[in-house]
Formats: C-alpha cells, structure tokens, sequence
C-alpha cells in the first residue's frame, strides 16, 4: 500500500525554524573560516574546527527539526539512535574536510570546487543517512533523478557559500553568505524529501516499529548541537573581527613583528 506522505505536518513552523537553524550554523562557521584566515598559523585550526563543528551541527538540527514535522500515513515513525548519532558525526567530519581545505588553499578555483563539492557532500550525506534510520513500517523508494537534483544544490549552494567567507570580510556579506548555506541545506532537504515514496507494509501495522520515537530520541539529542551553537556564537560575537572585519590589534602587531624579522638584514660577526 502507498503511503500519503506528508512534511509539513505543522504547517510552516518546522520549515521556518529548520531554514534558521541551518542560517545560524552556516553564518556561525562562515564566520569562523573568515576569522581563521587573518589569523596566525597556530590560531587558524581551532577556528576552523570551531567552524566546521558549527556548520555541522547547524545541518543536522536542521534535518530534524524539519523530520518533527514528517508523518506517513498507516504508520508511525521511530528511529534508530546509533544511525542518527552517526549522522551528526558525518555532517561535521565531511563539512570539516571542505572548511579545512579552503581555509588554508584559498579561494582558488581547486580547492573551491573541492572543498564546495566535499561539504555538500557531506549535507547530503547527513540528510539520507538520517533517513536511512527512520524505522516504519513500511519501505522508503526514491527517485533517482530527484535525489541527484537536491546532491547538486548542496554542492552548488555549498560552493558559493565557502567562496563568499573567503572572498569578503564585511558583516553583511558573512549574513549573505549564512543565508546561502540555509538555501543549500533547507533546498537540499526538501527536495530530498520530494523524492521519496514510501510503500507501507499493512501486515506489520498491528505494533510499533523498532526503535525509539521522535520525542524519546530527537529532542534530548537536539539539546546537545544546539547548546554547542549557543556557545559558538558567544565566541564569535565577542572576537574583535566580527563587526570590524579586521583582526584585531594582536593579530596584527604579530604579523608585522613576523614581516620585520624576516626583513630584518643578519648581522656578521667577527
């Protein structure tokens, strides 16, 4: 039997607020990947691990705020913990790979390509492996060429993002730059969601499936990612550069001790 599945079961609430926790995570990391490159070597990881665990973590409260308001009709929906756990844990290791290598390639055209391409991977990744721990009764079927249409938004909309941190300092072009990382991820799911069919198996619909349900496992996991995100964002609105766009004078006056030293002519003795 064909499921009626349905995604906006609340109507916009859980759109609306998953499109901001993806803004939130995106503008925290792309913040941080800008912050990571006017910074010295030995401050540039702790940035952009910051950064990436940021994104990561935006992503991945994001698909299960918008999962809250999934249902399927003839059955109901539990999931299973290590596979959801597991999930978090992609979304921020494949993310870091991507924050990582632009932030210390640059924004030349390799590593944009490679660093956008390997986060919106990740994106993608996080979305159907979560789904992949949904237990119902019932099979999940997708479409094929839906399924590489939202891949290519993450990778696309991943890409401009990680070029907007790196290309520009100002406050207002990091929001621009969150927001577009919101549309990767909300396009990404949503459109992910538009392939997906569910065959319910009436036989099994007599006892609830394995697993845990969305109030027993989501909502205590959320708790998590979303104190991390709290505390991202005290760490960036308190660094100097978050409005100014410029480091902040130690930054600087360690960068020029470094320039003098190197200019600096030796010195013969004897």
């Amino acid at each position: 039997m064909q499921g009626t599945v349905d995604g906006f079961s609340y109507g916009l609430v859980t759109p609306l607020a998953a499109f901001f926790m993806a803004c939130l995570g995106g503008a925290l990391g792309l913040r941080c990947t800008t912050r990571s490159l006017l910074v010295t070597q030995s401050w540039r990881p702790g940035w952009l691990a910051l950064g990436s665990a940021a994104i990561g973590s935006g992503i991945w409260t994001m698909h299960f705020i918008a999962m809250m308001g999934f249902t399927v009709q003839g059955t109901p929906i539990h999931y299973d913990k290590m596979t959801t756990f597991a999930s978090l844990a992609v979304a921020v290791v494949m993310v870091g790979v991507g924050i990582f290598i632009v932030g210390y390639r640059g924004a030349t055209g390799v590593s944009l390509f490679t660093g956008g391409t390997i986060t919106g991977l990740g994106v993608a990744t996080m979305h159907y492996l979560g789904m992949a721990g949904m237990r119902l009764h019932g099979t999940l079927q997708y479409n094929t060429f839906t399924v590489a249409v939202s891949v290519v938004i993450a990778m696309a909309a991943a890409t401009a993002a990680l070029w907007a941190a790196v290309q520009v300092r100002g406050f207002a072009w990091s929001v621009g730059a969150s927001l577009v990382m919101g549309l990767a991820v909300t396009g990404m799911h949503y459109t992910g969601m538009a392939a997906l069919s569910v065959q319910v198996h009436a036989h099994e619909a007599g006892g609830p499936p394995a697993g845990e349900t969305p109030a027993e496992l989501l909502l205590p996991l959320m708790i998590g990612p979303l104190c991390f995100l709290l505390l991202a964002g005290a760490v960036v609105v308190l660094d100097p550069m978050m409005l100014t766009g410029r480091p902040d004078h130690r930054d600087a006056a360690e960068a020029a001790d470094r320039a003098g030293r190197a200019a600096r002519p030796l010195r013969r003795t004897g």
